[in-house]
């Protein structure tokens, strides 16, 4: 039988506000454990929590980037489980009325846009952290810095068919977060991490199978090895006559397997009701505009626009909204419209980002305009100078604040075009080089770049090598 593989993610995202969600304890990862915890995030009785206004701003931007509805009045509710890193036994969440629900993503996956749908992004808290025994201690103890870390989870529809989707969907997610300046996305950090729901079902039919949840999924690669694992131990137990059960399994990605942890809680276990010490949310329509009203273009939108307009590849188009300045530069780029797209994005891919990883710096930090860089590109398209000598110009704008056909008259990098001129460069070389004529006419076809590199020669490297080369090769077809 053909199965048809079915996934949904939860992805909580943490958000970089200063303090955590309900104190004004430090937010900030790898400080000395238990330094940034008080008795309010550590659950002390008698504490009261405050509720943090960045916390629900930020996630109504992310609310407006997934085109969710925004739940102006909402209220938070209590989610009782029993775990050694919650100290209150209980986490401050959202159930029945999320800050944002109904919403969906625009992604481009193998080259078609593919739509995902959002059913809801609420705010909550994070738990401790767990550190079990090695070297310098034995058993488990408990870092409660990361209590009361603000969150927001993410919960998809069930509408992933294949583990390339689900990738896609979480680095358009990732994107955003960072384009929003709503987390810094760092995953090694644990700033986003996930829940993977894997079930499978017959082609063709339209009733779910039964789910089973993965913990512990915190990279996107290790999601795409989690649901591949998954799906095919679950056909393999429904071809053995077997049944899939509900349950909550741990992702091993050293061991590239799952862990049976717990039958799957439903939300009748967590025993949710309202928080009684936090007041109802209530987000006026004015700040609600405003948020929304402060969005640019997304990364998702970006990439399919580079695509479908500009005839840049997916994989570099991805590439280049990955950061911001990159991005920036492009369109700044092209709204000289001095230049293509595919070269100023051969540039940035290639030249600039070697730069920028080299020295560390951003292009900020350099004397080199995006309207330079423009000008520079047009010279090679227009055949004004070879790509050789650009790189030499671009060295120079980098540190020097110069126009660039200054910089190439300076060093005398104008490329020679005139077909008289070089015609006639091509019957010298030719002239004095009858052995490589000879051995091109005997099938020795290297010998063509050797006569080409000549002609450069010739020209002290301003000859057009394109212009050289068609010429050397019709001299020797005559």
């Amino acid at each position: 039988m053909e199965y048809e593989i079915v996934v949904g993610l939860e992805v909580h995202a943490e958000l970089n506000t200063k303090s955590k969600i309900y104190c004004e304890c430090h937010n900030a990862f790898g400080l000395e454990v238990n330094t940034q915890c008080c008795p309010i995030c550590m659950g002390m009785p008698g504490t009261l929590p405050t509720l943090n206004e960045q916390v629900v701003e930020k996630a109504i931007k992310m609310g407006h980037a997934l085109h969710c509805d925004i739940n102006r009045i909402c209220k938070q509710d209590r989610k009782n489980y029993f775990y050694p890193d919650l100290p209150k036994a209980y986490q401050i969440s959202q159930f029945d009325v999320p800050l944002c629900e109904h919403g969906y993503v625009e992604v481009m996956v193998e080259g078609k846009v593919k739509k995902f749908g959002v059913t809801r992004i609420h705010i909550e808290e994070d738990a401790g952290k767990l550190l079990h025994g090695g070297e310098s201690f034995e058993g488990s103890l408990v870092d409660f810095n990361r209590c009361g870390v603000p969150l927001i989870e993410i919960v998809s529809e069930p509408d992933f068919r294949s583990s390339a989707d689900a990738k896609a969907y979480l680095e358009a997610l990732r994107s955003i977060l960072l384009y929003l300046d709503i987390s810094d996305g760092k995953m090694q950090e644990g700033s986003i991490r996930c829940d993977v729901n894997v079930s499978v079902r017959p082609k063709g039919s339209d009733t779910f199978g039964t789910r089973v949840e993965m913990k512990n999924v915190n990279t996107f690669s290790g999601a795409v090895r989690a649901i591949d694992y998954e799906a095919a131990r679950q056909i393999e137990v429904l071809e053995n006559g077997g049944t899939i059960e509900q349950e909550t399994r741990r992702w091993d990605d050293a061991k590239g397997v799952n862990i049976l942890l717990r039958s799957k809680e439903d939300a009748h276990d967590y025993r949710y009701f309202p928080e009684p010490d936090l007041p109802t949310i209530v987000v006026p329509q004015e700040k609600v505009d405003e948020l929304k009203a402060s969005i640019t273009e997304l990364p998702n939108l970006k990439v399919i626009r580079y695509v479908k307009e500009w005839g840049i590849s997916q994989t570099d188009a991805e590439t280049i909204i990955d950061n911001m300045e990159k991005s920036e530069w492009l369109e700044a780029m092209m709204k000289t419209g001095n230049c293509t797209a595919k070269a100023a994005a051969n540039w940035i891919l290639g030249d600039i980002s070697k730069y920028m990883n080299e020295t560390g710096k951003s292009l900020a930090e350099t004397k080199l305009t995006p309207e330079k860089m423009a000008e520079l590109i047009s010279y090679i398209e227009k055949g004004k100078i070879s790509n050789a000598a650009a790189k030499q110009v671009f060295e120079i704008l980098l540190t020097e604040d110069r126009n660039p056909m200054d910089v190439v008259k300076e060093k005398g990098l104008i490329q020679i075009s005139d077909e008289g001129a070089l015609e006639k460069v091509v019957a010298d070389v030719l002239a004095n080089n009858e052995k490589s004529v000879a051995d091109y006419k005997n099938g020795k076809t290297n010998a063509l770049g050797y006569l080409t590199g000549q002609c450069m020669k010739a020209t002290k490297g301003q000859g057009n090598p394109q212009k050289l080369k068609e010429l050397l090769l019709a001299a020797l077809e005559a």
